[in-house]
């Protein structure tokens, strides 16, 4: 009798297949981050809240006086402060079940629900505003928080700096296409037979149903992985969900790489999340230039990151993660200082900042995802994230509050954006302590052939 045929190994076929179905996940959340969250929310809820303050020029919260141009910046940062709340119990709560795909899809529908309800965001109505985005940013975050969990299930070790380099440049390119259309919207209102404020509205509308849309791709195509190795906790899916939590918690001390890590984390990255959450309002506020332009800024940093997703995700594999991070933290050094110099009204500066911003911007994102990855043990790749999300977000806390606070203090956007450069240093510093091999061998992942 002769020997049984052997069966192909189907596994890269199916992690391709899954990779390709994932990359969508980044396009359809960056349509939300890039048009909302980037680039038309925050001048626009400055404009609604200078209108409901009229000539008083303050913003009377619970006792508070916020100037009108902070506001976003202290919404952003309650948002940021409530995920550090909400996202590990949501990542513990995901480690156990298959359903990570409905999970994501189901925080995604209801955050594009919320930012969709912006379009009503008229008047003097500024609370209402600001309600709708907390609840539509922490439902990115938490989609995303679940999404990254996904990524060492459908990847190996080799696999993943290619895999999630490739998942920001589709973010980028699918988040610059929309918005190239708002872009027009926006600069051609008058044509369109449309009022700026309605010309925004629409745009904060199209990101939402763009969102709603292609988060479908995933949630169809990707497989339901069983959960591996969790905690053994006792109870209903909620209350193993907090026991896993804390057990995770308790056991981080076994992984003190994985903790320098995201210490160097909080810091770089509220650096980098709190230069793009800031940047519309300081080319707006501070630099002078319309909405319509600093679209298009965006819209060109956006193309720009994706080959610099790609090139940063290549050069990794040559001179490992961490080397290539630390570069790409010494860029956003750069580019900081270059922003504190620009003149008012001068757009060439500008566009060479904007660059500057998408060539360093995709890589270390990206990067900085699947080196963190190699420190995860099998089966907390959820609640893990879920920590790293927690400092991460679409925005930072620590970032936005230092920006808000020093603005308030000095009624100027050029100190508030020089003062981020200490994130960089502080983060970039922390990520040089980091102990490659030795986090790998913590977690008990394989050895990727380039660290």
């Amino acid at each position: 009798m002769s020997a049984p045929t052997p069966i192909a190994d189907l596994g890269p076929v199916q992690r391709r297949a899954e990779q390709k179905a994932w990359f969508f996940t980044d396009w359809a959340v960056s349509a939300f981050q890039t048009t909302v969250a980037g680039v038309l929310f925050a001048p626009y809820l400055i404009s609604v809240a200078e209108e409901a303050v009229g000539e008083q020029g303050r913003i009377q919260l619970l006792g508070l006086s916020i100037a009108p141009g902070a506001l976003p910046s202290y919404v952003i940062t309650l948002s940021t402060l409530l995920s550090a709340v909400l996202f590990p119990l949501i990542g513990a709560m995901a480690d156990r079940t298959s359903r990570k795909p409905d999970l994501m899809a189901g925080f995604a529908w209801t955050g594009a629900l919320a930012a969709g309800l912006l379009f009503f965001l008229t008047g003097d109505n500024w609370w209402f505003g600001s309600v709708m985005f907390i609840v539509a940013n922490l439902c990115a975050g938490a989609a995303v928080v679940v999404s990254d969990s996904i990524l060492p299930l459908i990847s190996t070790e080799d696999e993943r700096d290619r895999v999630s380099s490739r998942g920001w440049a589709y973010g980028y390119a699918g988040g610059g296409l929309l918005l190239a259309v708002n872009f027009l919207v926006v600069t051609f209102h008058d044509a369109l037979g449309l009022s700026t404020a309605m010309a925004v509205r629409l745009c904060l509308l199209s990101a939402a149903v763009w969102w709603a849309a292609f988060i479908v791709i995933p949630w169809r195509r990707i497989r339901r992985h069983e959960p591996l190795d969790v905690e053994v906790v006792e109870g209903g899916l909620l209350a193993r969900s907090f026991g896993q939590l804390a057990a995770t918690v308790k056991d981080l001390r076994n992984y003190p790489v994985a903790l320098t890590f995201l210490l160097a984390y909080l810091f770089f990255n509220d650096g980098i999340q709190t230069v793009l959450s800031s940047a519309s309002t300081y080319g707006v506020e501070e630099l002078g230039f319309a909405e319509g332009t600093m679209l298009g800024i965006y819209l060109l940093v956006q193309f720009v990151a994706v080959g610099g997703a790609l090139v940063f995700g290549r050069a990794a594999g040559r001179f490992g993660a961490k080397r290539v991070v630390l570069g790409g933290i010494a860029g956003w050094v750069l580019v900081v200082l270059a922003a504190y110099f620009v003149p008012a009204e001068q757009l060439a500066p500008l566009l060479a900042v904007g660059v500057g911003i998408g060539l360093v911007m995709g890589g270390t994102q990206a990067l900085a995802r699947s080196y963190f990855s190699l420190f995860i043990p099998a089966g907390k790749e959820a609640e893990y994230f879920s920590l790293y999300h927690a400092m991460d977000r679409g925005t930072s806390w620590l970032g936005t509050l230092v920006f808000g606070l020093v603005y308030q203090l000095t009624d100027s956007y050029r100190p508030a954006i020089l003062a981020l450069i200490a994130f960089f240093v502080v983060g970039g510093l922390l990520l040089a302590l980091v102990d490659t091999e030795k986090g790998i061998e913590q977690a008990g992942n394989r050895r990727p052939a380039v660290v």
